[in-house]
């Protein structure tokens, strides 16, 4: 049986982008992040709510299993994701480096 836990999340977001996208590599201010482009403005926080979901949905959970830690008025963010720990680092692997 997984271990349900929480578990953080660096996101280097990309507002305004042609097409979203959750995938990629940033050596950001808090470590490798996980770059998370969203078609929305980064106005009136909507960027990051995009983001958010986003991150949700690339990582099979509800959006309400995602909430922001740190970062709301800049493109690199912290999230706390709570789920089965071994699941979200696996895919948080594979997402962020392309690695299995």
């Amino acid at each position: 049986m997984t271990a349900v836990g929480t578990v953080t999340v660096a996101v280097r977001v990309k507002p305004g982008s042609s097409r979203a996208r959750v995938g990629g590599r940033f050596d950001g201010p808090h470590g490798p992040a996980l770059v998370v482009a969203v078609n929305a403005p980064a106005v009136d926080g909507r960027a990051t709510e995009a983001a958010r979901r986003a991150l949700a949905e690339a990582l099979g959970l509800r959006p309400a299993a995602v909430t922001l830690r740190t970062g709301a008025a800049s493109r690199d963010k912290l999230f706390e994701v709570v789920g089965p720990e071994s699941v979200i680092d696996a895919r948080l692997r594979e997402l962020r480096d392309g690695s299995r």
